[in-house]
């Protein structure tokens, strides 16, 4: 049975503890979340329990992945993602793939109070009076998200993930995901491919960013690698072809040779014709 909570402030006759925490109580009527104290009091890392506080505290249908968990709290994707796999670990969170009737593919995350439950996988469908259009009832899970196919981290361009990785260096507000940095390689292996230098990149993608961002970084640096032309790569210098000289005949003996002027051709300037006619 929980505690009574009191709004009277503590009397120092009613056997407060001389060292330690000392609970001043607030009775909430709205605005509380209700949670066990073996997840408040799990041990480990303050941020998996943090992360599912957060969660419990959200309303149904609110999004729950990494990057929607990277916009709240400013621990990166890596603690974020560690912090759901152990939750899932310790039974509190769950995540199924599930095809709608349209043949769509969702991921359904599940949040238990106490691990071990088993929320109804296929909910009763509404009843659709005649003539009267078809209702729809509120989602009952924490996320519903649509997934497109994930992106291989591995068979994206190694330098061009270099890139992107390297631009929270420079801006510790661009952290990117697997997938995001997946989906955003292609574009940046292209502007290598032209030519751009990475720190050429670096510089265009991180130069004159926003004081605050109302999207996810990896939307604003996909736009500027969408929307800023390709430099157009630099010719290579021909190479220069050698002056062809115009034919002359030889005033001396009328043989064809090449010379910028009329005159005589190098044996008859020589002489050496006139010795082999000797």
């Amino acid at each position: 049975m929980a505690d009574p909570q009191s709004n009277a402030p503590l009397r120092a006759d009613a056997g407060a503890p001389t060292s330690g925490v000392i609970h001043v109580r607030t009775r909430l009527t709205a605005d509380f979340t209700v949670l066990s104290n073996a997840l408040a009091q799990r041990r480990g890392s303050a941020v998996t329990v943090g992360v599912a506080v957060y969660i419990l505290s959200l309303p149904d249908g609110t999004s729950v992945s990494i990057a929607a968990l990277c916009e709240h709290f400013t621990e990166g994707e890596i603690l974020i993602s560690r912090a759901l796999n152990e939750l899932e670990e310790a039974g509190y969170l769950e995540r199924r793939r599930e095809r709608t009737p349209t043949g769509q593919i969702r991921t359904r995350t599940y949040f238990y109070d106490v691990p071990g439950g088993d929320p109804d996988p296929e909910p009763p469908k509404p009843r659709r009076p005649r003539e009267q259009p078809a209702q729809t009832e509120p989602e009952t899970e924490v996320e519903v998200e649509v997934e497109a196919p994930p992106l291989q981290l591995a068979q994206a361009d190694p330098r061009a993930i270099a890139v992107l990785t390297a631009l929270r260096r420079v801006d510790p507000r661009l952290v990117l995901s697997a997938q995001e940095a997946a989906r955003l390689a292609p574009a940046v292996s292209e502007w290598l491919g032209a030519g751009v230098e990475a720190p050429q990149i670096t510089q265009h993608l991180t130069a004159r960013l926003p004081a605050s961002f109302l999207t996810r970084p990896a939307a604003i640096l996909a736009f500027r690698l969408r929307e800023t032309p390709l430099p157009v790569p630099p010719s290579l210098p021909m190479a220069a072809r050698p002056t062809v000289l115009p034919l002359q005949n030889c005033d001396g003996c009328e043989r064809a040779f090449r010379a910028p002027e009329p005159g005589r051709c190098r044996e008859c300037r020589s002489g050496s014709h006139l010795r082999a006619a000797v």
